[in-house]
């Protein structure tokens, strides 16, 4: 059993910097935390239910007694709290509200560190102190990078179904059974960071996490908080950066959660029409009251500080960005102005970023915003939202509609993949092929792709080289790196035995090589939001549907030049314009059979010659081979 070291209690402080929405420690006073008072070890209980008419905390330590142990009411603000002597950690616990109509509401803790599993709904007291970090290292070099000059490839990942056991009826890997695995995983592979899906407690697990019950507490499904801690722990020995899928823009409606918490709105907006979701079905956060401010930015800091958590993708920004977002009229309220902006929001993501990356400026946070809404990233104090990185939709979406496409009408939609390029330096991008691209009938990634097998797979590689060659960072769902078939399902593992088929274990292979070279050329992402990075060889070829552009380091260095072919039709002697006149030597050739390919050949070296071509003084020529991806470097 942990030890209390020391009394807890809420301070007349504690609760004006709450009632202002600047409590940024609110978590280690509000909740269930470990205390000795007067020599006597037991937990402080507290809560905010400004509405109730008393609050009585229930649990295992008084056999849920509804009497045994009633709260009382610190001041204007809303708290409760009460010590309960001989209470420990493990102890599972409810605060029973009485609302002001006289129901009563059996509500689990906001600021609870730890649930039990579901289907049970009860919160358990936990002490997340005691834990012996060993990465002080990764944290410090961190704090010291430019992460808009450093490679990031991102591991999209939800832990449920990644790899299970065999035997049981879930099989759930737990946090430090999946850390060996998935650290084996993403070294082997290089990524660079890793995006955790769904680690907020949950309830449904066909909500993948999105509808949240426990801000608080990393889920248990797959083990304690000091698991995940472990968890978090490997990856940064690893090298690896962890981002959590971070979810403010609604919450779950189940009766134990923040829903009419104390009998009234408290943490959603009390008009529906500013409060609810009618597609989704649940509630929308009140952005305009400072607790409900307070409760999500110090949500942020909890991850940051207590887990060492590196960044947040915040899930469905412009749900929160838009009064009408999937809403028909008569369903919103328009703004003060008239307008459909929500102003609130807006003053909470600048308020957001401006308190977590002022304070620690190696932490990311990611924004999933569909729309063209401007400056979305920016530096902090600057006319913005002030994310560190957007996700670039509008890439993902003319992306995959022009890679379904049989190659013959591809000449039709050649701007699509060039069309990314024309906005690239309005904000920093990250490139996404999400979870949500695998799914709902959308099919895998390699089946989305035109033709027999063979076809599939090299318009896959094809895919994946403009992908890691456009300008942006870069996000791949688990199991697309290896020819995942089948859609995505939270319910079953990846098809990992797929790697002994010749496709996949090709397509693996090149997406190792792909990564490698990412990380090891500055020209792949160095200059990822100026033009200064790229320039376009030839974007104009739409008769043949092939690509060419040079990427650009800022030392002009071992730059590299990346020729893709998007049909199954060789292109011989194949003439691309050059910069400079150099020796082009080839780094990849998808086409190599150890990928999968059909094995035509190009030159390891290729001599530029003094020939003009589309506007370039010098030229190349080689065979390109079909749905051929090759990089040069020079």
């Amino acid at each position: 059993m942990a030890k209390a070291e020391q009394r807890i209690f809420i301070s007349e402080a504690d609760q004006y910097l709450f009632g202002q929405g600047t409590h940024y420690d609110i978590y280690k006073k509000l909740g269930a935390h470990l205390s000795c008072e007067e020599g006597v070890e037991g937990v402080y209980f507290a809560v905010w239910a400004p509405n109730a008419v008393k609050v009585h905390v229930i649990g295992t330590f008084n056999q849920w007694k509804e009497d045994a142990h009633p709260m009382e009411k610190l001041g204007e603000g809303g708290i409760w709290a009460l010590f309960v002597p001989g209470a420990e950690e493990g102890a599972m616990y409810k605060f029973l509200i009485t609302a002001g109509d006289g129901r009563k509401l059996y509500k689990s803790d906001p600021f609870a560190n730890l649930a039990e599993c579901r289907p049970g709904t009860a919160s358990v007291v936990a002490d997340l102190s005691g834990f012996a970090w060993k990465d002080e290292k990764w944290m410090s070099r961190r704090d010291a990078l430019d992460m808009n000059k450093e490679p990031m490839a991102i591991y999209e990942c939800h832990i449920g179904s990644f790899m299970k056991h065999p035997d049981g009826t879930e099989g759930f890997y737990s946090y430090r059974e999946f850390a060996q695995r998935i650290v084996e995983y993403l070294k082997e592979m290089k990524y660079t960071h890793i995006e955790l899906m769904g680690i907020a407690e949950h309830p449904f697990d066909g909500s993948w996490g999105y509808q949240v019950t426990g801000y608080y507490a990393p889920t248990s499904r797959y083990g304690s908080p000091e698991d995940f801690m472990y968890l978090v722990n490997e990856l940064h020995k690893a090298g690896v950066g962890v981002i959590l899928d971070w979810v403010p823009a609604h919450f779950a409606t189940d009766a134990h959660g923040l829903a009419e918490f104390d009998g009234q709105c408290v943490y959603e907006h009390p008009d529906p029409r500013l409060g609810e979701h009618p597609d989704w079905g649940t509630k929308i956060f009140n952005y305009g009251k400072p607790e409900v401010k307070n409760f999500l930015i110090a949500n942020v800091l909890f991850w940051l500080r207590e887990f060492h958590i590196d960044g947040i993708r915040v899930d469905a920004v412009a749900s929160m960005l838009y009064l009408d977002y999937g809403k028909k009229e008569g369903q919103w309220v328009p703004n003060r102005y008239g307008g459909n902006q929500n102003l609130e929001a807006i003053e909470f993501f600048r308020h957001l970023n401006s308190v977590v990356r002022g304070t620690y400026p190696g932490f990311l946070t990611i924004a999933e915003e569909s729309t063209a809404w401007p400056h979305v990233t920016c530096g902090i104090g600057e006319d913005g939202l002030g994310f560190a990185f957007k996700w670039n939709m509008g890439w993902m979406h003319d992306f995959c509609e022009y890679m379904k496409l049989d190659p013959i009408y591809r000449k039709g939609c050649h701007h699509a993949l060039t069309f990314a390029m024309s906005y690239n330096d309005s904000e920093n991008y990250i490139l996404p092929l999400s979870h949500d691209e695998v799914v709902h009938l959308k099919c895998s990634m390699v089946n989305k792709m035109p033709g027999y097998t063979a076809d599939k797979y090299a318009n896959l590689r094809v895919g994946y080289a403009y992908m890691f060659g456009h300008c942006g960072k870069k996000l791949l769902f688990m199991g697309q790196d290896f020819g995942q078939e089948r859609e995505w399902s939270e319910e079953r593992e990846l098809d990992w035995y797929l790697l002994q088929e010749k496709y996949n274990k090709g397509i693996h292979e090149f997406m190792k090589e792909l990564l490698l070279l990412y990380r090891k050329y500055p020209a792949m992402h160095e200059i990822d939001n100026r033009w200064e990075g790229f320039e376009w060889m030839n974007a104009d070829d739409e008769e043949h549907s092939t690509y060419a552009f040079v990427r650009r380091s800022s030392s002009e260095t071992r730059n590299l030049l990346f020729v893709l072919n998007m049909t199954p039709v060789k292109r011989e002697n194949y003439v691309v314009g050059v910069p400079r006149k150099k020796k082009y030597r080839l780094l990849l050739n998808s086409d190599e059979e150890r990928f999968g390919g059909w094995g035509n050949e190009i030159p390891k070296e290729i001599m530029a010659r003094k020939k003009s071509f589309h506007y370039q003084d010098y030229s190349i020529c080689f065979d390109l081979p079909p749905y051929g991806a090759a990089i040069f470097v020079f």
